[in-house]
């Protein structure tokens, strides 16, 4: 059942890339050719800060958090975050034309069909939130960053909200950009395909003895088309990031980008027009004894004209302000503590068939949490936690965790948790009303509450040699009050939202990295996905469970790195995807591959090819989303 009117659908249907407005590492990023050449068994020492909030070895880290490094970011040849992002086997990405996104963890992506979308994903860019207040997803045509500017991109399958907060509920992304001390000098790229092209300019230098800066300038294009239509997007986007060392125990850190764009819809109207900026400011202290304090605030604006303003607009204000401290209680406690706050002022207005009530609305969300890591012996830790976050819709709400890990050896890590995570109501819960002509079909109310997970984890991470590793993540997640669409008694119309669904979902993430020979190295993935959903008593099914999500059952891939002497490089990405139950989308076998050559000591040139198995492909349903085509592209870069 469709609950929408076409300029309705219109704009729900851009929602979660509609309504969207890290935490960097002060430890200097490795070299490419350092990643490319380090043992396996040393990658488990790469330090990592989203499973704890402070750094730890990925060895060591107690929860399914896999590492998408620089040189797997240079190597893949995308140039776009959701191609990035395929590259960890824990997340599931669905990708439709060259516009529409759609990434989760563990299941529960959404049912666009239904008005239901992928909304319990926590992503961050350098420690800066990038999902919309107003719906609690991502816009993935409004973020970018300059692939050869990224560090490293830390993505955990499972809950993070008791250091991340509400909807950080089936996992993190954290993006992290290099120090601007790692790239220094004047670099280019430039890149050329059949559907896109792509150009990129960066100039990093120094000020003084201890300033670092870099400004850079991006621009992307797919110029892609649909049923002889326009299904294609720009983007211009720029930004200056400034590292000082202004002592050996004081860091600053201050950034601020900006971008315009137009990402059109496959039909002839104009398509939407999307400009933002942020501004970013971080100081971490290090005191005595290991003890560190970091302080953090960013300003967030975006906003998009729906077909060029012709079918409405809206924009979104995020001002955020936090502060983290950790330190060593004792021989056996390390303790992370702070708090923060965030407030959004947002307008949504003249929206053919849809209203938000009021318009516009100002929001506010405050947290405090808690974190210790207890020693109970050399090789056992107890990890507790408790967050506090008062939103503008929930009143206070606990978010606990608790988690041990097992060092079993030097090579084998044993964890297991239990947390709770919310995704709270947002506006689109709680302020929508939409019509067709003068019948409202959908009102949302106030009794909509909290959607809630309590999840229970197990994993271990084994370093088998000094050739290969294996992780492997085992869940069993619990959910309540899922959104549903349901009747009003008595009458039906308009629907509502409500909490009518219940179940559990199961499964593990695995995946491998493993040194065949000194020049070549695979990586192969597999997720296992199953839910047992069902209708709580006294809901009332309008449509079926499917409307929780759409997720594949099944996800392989495997991913194969050459080095064919010091110059050539050869990388292919081959990956499954079993069939979408409903709506039904069939299952896929896709192909990426790589072949770099770097002709220079500053200089390479490269051809990738991108679903090569296929002319296109249906990721999502065809209802809602475009076939994924075939592209090739030619990049050069050069470093002066």
């Amino acid at each position: 059942m469709r609950l929408r009117s076409r300029t309705a659908f219109a704009f729900i249907s851009a929602v979660p890339a509609l309504l969207a407005c890290g935490l960097s590492s002060p430890v200097q990023a490795q070299s490419i050719d350092e990643l490319r050449d380090m043992p396996i068994s040393a990658l488990a020492n790469l330090d990592v800060m989203s499973v704890t909030k402070s750094a730890e070895t990925l060895g060591d880290a107690p929860a399914s958090i896999y590492v998408i490094t620089h040189d797997d970011i240079v190597r893949s040849g995308t140039v776009t975050l959701a191609g990035i992002l395929r590259l960890a086997p824990n997340l599931q990405v669905m990708r439709g034309g060259s516009n529409q996104a759609v990434i989760t963890a563990r299941g529960l992506s959404g049912n666009e069909t239904y008005q239901n979308f992928s909304n319990k994903l926590l992503v961050l860019i350098d420690g800066r939130t990038v999902y919309s207040p107003l719906y609690s997803g991502v816009y993935w045509d409004m973020q970018d960053v300059l692939p050869e500017d990224v560090d490293r991109i830390e993505v955990i399958s499972g809950p993070g909200a008791t250091l991340w907060g509400a909807n950080a509920v089936n996992g993190v992304i954290n993006i992290i950009t290099r120090n601007a001390g790692a790239t220094q000098g004047l670099y280019g790229t430039a890149i050329a395909g059949n559907r896109s092209y792509d150009a990129g300019l960066r100039y990093g230098g120094l000020l003084g003895e201890n300033l670092n800066y870099r400004v850079f300038l991006k621009r992307h294009e797919n110029f892609e088309t649909y049923n002889e239509a326009d299904d294609g997007s720009r983007r211009t986007q720029g930004g200056v990031r400034l590292d000082w060392s202004a002592s050996p125990n004081d860091v600053l850190m201050a950034q601020a980008d900006g971008y315009v764009g137009l990402s059109s819809k496959g039909v002839t109207s104009p398509g939407d027009a999307t400009q933002g900026y942020d501004m970013l400011v971080r100081w971490n202290h290090s005191g005595p004894s290991g003890s560190a304090l970091q302080v953090q605030a960013y300003y967030d604006h975006a906003a998009r004209r729906l077909g060029n303003g012709v079918f409405g607009r809206f924009g979104v204000d995020t001002f955020d302000g936090e502060i983290q401290h950790s330190f060593s209680l004792g021989a056996g406690h390390d303790i992370v503590w702070g708090g923060g706050a965030r407030a959004v002022r947002y307008v949504i207005e003249n929206v053919p068939g849809l209203r938000f009530v009021p318009e516009r609305r100002s929001l506010f969300l405050a947290n405090l949490f808690v974190q210790d890591s207890i020693t109970l012996s050399p090789s056992l830790t107890a990890i507790v936690g408790l967050k506090l976050e008062d939103g503008a819709y929930t009143g206070i709400m606990p978010l606990p965790s608790a988690r041990i890990s097992w060092k079993a050896s030097d090579s084998a890590l044993l964890w297991a948790a239990v947390s709770r995570a919310i995704r709270a109501p947002t506006p689109f819960d709680r302020d929508i009303i939409e019509s067709q002509g003068s019948t409202v079909v959908l009102a949302a109310v106030p009794t909509f509450r909290s959607e809630r997970l309590t999840a229970f984890e197990a994993g271990t991470r084994l370093t088998l040699s000094s050739q290969a590793s294996l992780s492997i993540s085992g869940y069993f997640n619990q959910y309540d009050d899922l959104r549903t669409i349901e009747p009003t008694p008595g009458v039906t119309l308009p629907f509502h939202w409500g909490n009518g669904i219940k179940g559990n979902t199961y499964g593990f993430d695995a995946w491998a990295d493993v040194r065949l020979t000194d020049w070549w190295r695979v990586k192969p993935g597999y997720s296992l996905f199953l839910q047992d959903l069902k209708f709580k008593e006294g809901a009332i099914p309008v449509v079926g469970l499917e409307q929780a999500g759409n997720d594949a059952k099944h996800r392989a891939s495997v991913r194969s790195s050459m080095d064919l002497g010091q110059r050539v490089n050869f990388d292919t990405d081959l990956r499954y995807v079993s069939a979408l139950p409903a709506p039904y989308v069939a299952s896929y076998i896709e192909l990426g591959a790589r072949l770099g050559w770097q002709f220079d000591e500053r200089a390479e040139v490269s051809v990738s090819g991108f679903n090569l198995l296929h002319d296109s492909h249906q990721e999502l349903p065809a209802t809602i989303s475009k076939p994924v085509a075939r592209s090739v592209i030619v990049a050069l870069k050069w470093l002066l």
